[in-house]
């Protein structure tokens, strides 16, 4: 079965959430994004942003971790009512990537994909290319991130 045929475009389906405890967002920003208001409660409070908040990436991230996590349980259900999942592969690329606002320590990020478009590929065939909206709110419902992604499938 194909994402298209499973998931109707502009339908934003829910992933999962993802806290943002102030040791991950130090540990990430060691790691990948050393900047002082993502090292040091302190020092971030002293920052544009007024606190120890995660890094854009790290924001980013966990929109992937959140998308694994619900592909994986929802092969698993496709696959007990008896539908082959989408082979689904890489993305080769992103686009519009906006942070709109920081995702400060102690905050929850509920993740959320809507399948905007599903097309062949012009230069393999058996190929699909799937663009999706790729959202992020925190827990008052103000949005922190957004991106179009694409994910190839397998025909």
């Amino acid at each position: 079965m194909r994402m298209a045929e499973l998931y109707p475009q502009n339908e934003r389906l829910v992933l999962g959430s993802h806290h943002f405890a102030a040791e991950d967002i130090i540990r990430f920003a060691r790691k990948f994004d050393p900047q002082p208001f993502h090292l040091d409660a302190e020092a971030a409070k002293q920052s544009l942003f007024g606190g120890l908040c995660a890094s854009g990436w790290h924001t980013c991230a966990g929109w992937m971790k959140t998308f694994v996590a619900f592909w994986a349980a929802e092969c698993q259900r496709l696959k007990q009512d008896g539908i082959t999942p989408p082979e689904l592969g890489p993305s080769p690329g992103f686009r519009n990537l906006r942070w709109f606002k920081p995702v400060f320590a102690g905050d929850t990020i509920a993740y959320t994909v809507t399948l905007l478009s599903s097309r062949q590929s012009a230069s393999h065939p058996g190929r699909l290319i799937n663009t999706m909206l790729c959202e992020g709110t925190n827990q008052h419902g103000e949005p922190v991130v957004r991106f179009e992604s694409t994910v190839l499938e397998f025909i």
